[in-house]
């Protein structure tokens, strides 16, 4: 039933991307957006093609993407092993919650000053902030998921004589785990966002640094060429990790 509905599925979401760009090409035919500022879409599409064939524009999208997994990945390993241990311990809940209220709501670029001067101007700033901010939307849904096991569950393996760390894993885990994969996709539309955005503020590459770049040579059609780019790479990792999605939960009614 799934595979059946899928290429309907797939058909449905081009159809607001297929309007943005007609939208798009409007304006541009029209003149109520001067293709100054506005290039139409086919001038940005075809130089994207010609960018993605170059060994320079190829360095900038793996400068982004190794940000961006790096800090991707930090958030995962913190925010399930923190998630996890906070719902099955009061006392690591207890430390847990408090910080999670005055950080989570906390726009964290207005730290990056901060990690720039501590972790100077490379990657490391620049993957602190994307775990930082990553971090809470996974947090949240694996302590939301795991503290909603259903308690038969953990009952029927302590009532097998199962040790305590082991109904972690291979309990309470493989039930939250659909919770814990809605936290990870939400947190990889942030992680691409903010890496874009730090390396927009200070970077000497990557997509964010490449737009800089063309805006203050005044180049629009270079200056579109990194938002695609971005967006195009959001589209696929998000594509990659639901597909990821429906294969780790195939066991589950609602996957």
């Amino acid at each position: 039933m799934t595979s059946r509905l899928l290429p309907t599925n797939v058909a449905l979401g081009l159809v607001p991307i297929v309007l943005v760009i007609a939208v798009w090409q409007g304006l541009v035919s029209s003149g109520l957006a001067p293709a100054a500022l506005l290039p139409p879409p086919g001038a940005v599409f075809g130089r994207l093609l010609q960018q993605l064939v170059t060994w320079t524009f190829q360095q900038e999208i793996a400068a982004t993407l190794i940000r961006l997994f790096a800090g991707f990945a930090i958030a995962v390993v913190l925010g399930v092993g923190v998630g996890i241990a906070a719902a099955a311990s009061p006392a690591i809940n207890a430390i847990v919650r408090p910080i999670v209220r005055v950080l989570a709501p906390l726009p964290k670029v207005a730290l990056y000053p901060a990690l720039l001067l501590l972790l100077g101007f490379g990657h490391g700033s620049k993957v602190t902030l994307v775990a930082a901010d990553a971090l809470f939307p996974i947090l949240l849904s694996t302590y939301y998921g795991a503290s909603t096991v259903e308690q038969k569950l953990i009952w029927s393996a302590m009532a097998a004589g199962t040790p305590r760390y082991e109904i972690l894993f291979k309990v309470v885990l493989p039930a939250a785990m659909p919770s814990i994969l809605t936290g990870c996709r939400i947190g990889l539309v942030i992680s691409c966002i903010v890496v874009f955005l730090a390396e927009m503020i200070t970077s000497t590459d990557g997509l964010g640094h490449a737009l800089v770049t063309a805006a203050r040579t005044f180049q629009a059609v270079d200056m579109f060429v990194p938002l695609i780019t971005i967006s195009l790479l959001g589209l696929i990792l998000n594509g990659l990790l639901g597909a990821l999605r429906s294969y780790l939960l195939r066991g589950f009614p609602e996957a």
